[in-house]
């Protein structure tokens, strides 16, 4: 990819707390974000005539900040909509509807200031099909898959384990995380029994917080006086399935997951093997065990296995989730802005764990329990 049409992301940062921060609410966490991104990139509001966001419209952020926006994004499918705002700011920017785009998160998932009270809408699938049956919300819902493929492809209670004790590693690196202290298999299964065979440390966290990032074109970048190096957006994909975990096409696969990924890494032309860091959803432990399938990176069923062999783990072979995951550091109800945060850091070289040598970091979100997903490939101005 040549520096010619290529689109850069200029600014990222979260915002200034994590965890628990009742004197900010939903959107007031969106402009915290917003504000230090800008300030990432040495942006003003005024430089901004492109705003994303999922949760807060997207024309209260842009009044709030004083912005007048020639393009708004307010698609929302769950974790997974701040990929789909990178993608389809790239589409904005490269087609000339904008020049230069904010995509902002903010959720007050603990405190719920600004929040309104969780229930699926009475129309929604889920409310019709799923609620009647008893089952209610992600943890009831989303592990039903869990005992399936445990069957199907041998995965072991202690594998399903491993995905929280490895990500705990990671955060033990990473002054930000809400959990920090080092867990063991057993550890987990002496947690609460969930939904069988989902243990409470196999769930994300529920937190506060928010994040936001400032895309613009890679040739308008070099023309700024940044503080730190933009990181490229060589690919982008998304794909979307049903809304209830009944209507899914597989119960031990996200086939959303899959056609995203392999659009965004055709796009970018980037092979498996190239790949130096990876980041995967993990609303629950078994998210990144599909996402490395459905990605790629291992044959079906071999997912367990590779996580217990220690290839996701602090010196593996994949890095993934190097942040702590929505498992350990932190999950505001839409984690997707984290990942893509943590794989900007880690690209930029200025992660609290970082891996040597990341030029391209491939980073996933999902909505739902799998009703989308999209999958981003960032890389380093090495990759260009």
């Amino acid at each position: 990819m040549s520096l010619r049409g290529a689109i850069a992301i200029v600014g990222a940062a979260e915002s200034t707390d994590l965890g628990k921060i009742p004197d900010k609410s939903a959107l007031e966490l969106h402009v915290d974000a917003a504000l230090n991104a800008l300030a990432d990139c040495g942006l003003t509001p005024a430089d901004i005539d492109g705003v994303a966001s999922a949760g807060e419209l997207p024309n209260d952020v842009a009044d709030y900040l004083g912005i007048v926006p020639e393009y708004l994004d307010g698609t929302n499918v769950g974790g997974s909509s701040y990929m789909l705002h990178v993608r389809h700011a790239m589409a904005a920017i490269s087609a000339g509807l904008c020049e230069t785009v904010l995509v902002t998160h903010g959720e007050s998932g603990r405190s719920r200031i600004g929040m309104t009270p969780w229930a699926p809408a009475p129309q929604s699938l889920m409310a019709q099909l799923e609620v009647p049956h008893g089952p209610v919300g992600a943890p009831s819902l989303f592990p039903i898959g869990v005992r399936r493929y445990m069957a199907q492809y041998g995965m072991t209670r202690e594998q399903l384990a491993l995905v929280p004790v490895v990500q705990r590693q990671w955060a033990a690196m990473n002054p930000r995380a809400k959990l920090r202290d080092p867990i063991t298999v057993e550890d987990v299964f002496a947690s609460p029994v969930i939904a069988d065979p989902v243990h409470l440390l196999h769930c994300c966290l529920v937190t506060d917080g928010g994040g936001a990032l400032v895309l613009t074109s890679a040739e308008r970048a070099r023309s700024l006086d940044l503080p730190n190096p933009p990181v490229y957006v060589l690919g982008a994909g998304e794909s979307s399935e049903s809304s209830v975990v009944s209507g899914l096409e597989s119960l031990t696969s996200s086939r959303a997951i899959r056609l995203g990924g392999e659009r965004a890494l055709a796009q970018s032309g980037v092979a498996h093997a190239d790949v130096d860091h990876l980041m995967i959803y993990d609303a629950f432990a078994h998210v990144p065990i599909y996402g490395l399938e459905d990605l790629g990176f291992v044959g079906r069923g071999e997912a367990p296995a590779f996580i217990e062999d220690g290839h996701t783990a602090p010196g593996g072979s994949l890095p993934m989730n190097t942040n702590g995951g929505g498992l350990s550091y932190t999950h505001t109800g839409m984690y997707g802005m984290f990942a893509i945060q943590e794989s900007v850091r880690q690209v930029r070289g200025t992660a609290p764990a970082q891996v040597d040598g990341v030029d391209i970091s491939v980073c996933t979100g999902v909505g739902g329990m799998f009703m989308s997903s999209g999958t981003l490939v960032l890389g380093s101005a090495a990759t260009l």
